[in-house]
């Protein structure tokens, strides 16, 4: 059965306690004394991709801080965005960059942003466990099953030798970062796709659909993968350059084609308010910490070191 983000968090949070000490990551010369004084309420919506990274990062803001109360949403990349630009959550958690649009409508709105990207992600695409004909697949063959006039329904269909069997796709909602970047890439034009597949913004739904279904195909964030790791097969990619694993290292060497960085995006607005800009600093500074905690792979140290003095 697929695990959820909050098993991870719990996770994090055991490993914390080891990490930081019983006292939090303030007693370990993090976040000031006086940080206890903070009170408030912290908005955050957008990407399931990152969801992970920032409910850790929340779970241990909020034991260090303990009257600033944070809320985290899923609606994916792009809804987390209609939200933000209008000044109703904080934060945009998201698995893509920020459009021209959303970024000229927060600004139209007088609230401004900053793009802080805080971790590598890679696509996973996955197969059931119990698939024992498919090991690596091609770009262009992801890209003849996922295109919008794709006529492919069976595995033979991909190659001749796979079997007569139904193929039955997974993916995420038009919503997501994941669906625009995976589109992007594969059928080289963001949000142009197939719609036939089961669709949702929740990864965990997507791996249970893989888990259920020995004839699946499903793509989603690494980090559920490496959640459920055994459940579901990963396949390697081949974008050209030979079959590539999706692993810690091919996702931040950038050689697994469907590597990316994933980011948070706080309004300037919301970065006036001390809870908020403790909150950001926070994550950039626990970052090389959690986000492996919670299956991804994290940025060089220089670089959150670089973000973070931008933000003080």
């Amino acid at each position: 059965m697929a695990k959820g983000p909050r098993v991870l968090a719990a996770m994090v949070t055991a490993l914390s306690l080891v990490l930081f000490g019983c006292g939090g990551p303030g007693g370990q010369g993090g976040a000031p004394s006086s940080g206890s004084e903070l009170r408030g309420e912290i908005r955050i919506d957008g990407s399931s991709t990152v969801y992970p990274i920032t409910e850790a990062v929340a779970e241990e803001f909020q034991r260090e801080h303990r009257g600033v109360r944070v809320t985290i949403g899923v609606s994916g990349s792009g809804g987390g965005f209609k939200k933000w630009t209008k000044g109703e959550v904080d934060i945009n958690n998201s698995s893509r960059k920020i459009r021209p649009e959303e970024a000229e409508a927060v600004e139209k709105n007088g609230l401004g942003y900053v793009e802080i990207p805080v971790a590598y992600d890679g696509i996973v695409v996955a197969v059931h466990a119990k698939n024992d004909w498919a090991t690596c697949v091609t770009v262009e063959e992801l890209h003849e099953i996922w295109k919008p006039d794709s006529k492919v329904t069976r595995w033979n269909q991909v190659r001749p030798e796979w079997p007569d069997l139904e193929l039955k796709l997974y993916g995420p909602g038009t919503d997501s970062g994941t669906f625009e970047y995976f589109t992007e890439h594969i059928n080289k034009q963001a949000g142009a796709s197939r719609t036939d597949y089961t669709a949702s913004e929740d990864d965990n739904l997507l791996i249970q659909g893989v888990m259920g279904d020995r004839g699946a195909l499903g793509y989603f964030g690494y980090a559920y993968y490496v959640e459920n790791r055994g459940a579901v097969k990963a396949l390697a990619v081949d974008g050209g350059q030979g079959c590539v694993e999706p692993t810690d290292e091919t996702i931040q060497n950038g050689t697994y084609p469907l590597a990316r960085p994933v980011y948070i995006y706080p309004t300037r607005k919301a970065l006036e308010r001390p809870e908020v800009r403790a909150f950001v600093e926070f994550y950039l500074k626990y970052a090389p910490v959690l986000v492996p905690a919670v299956g991804y792979t994290p940025l060089p140290q220089e670089k959150y070191d670089e973000i973070l003095k931008k933000i003080q």
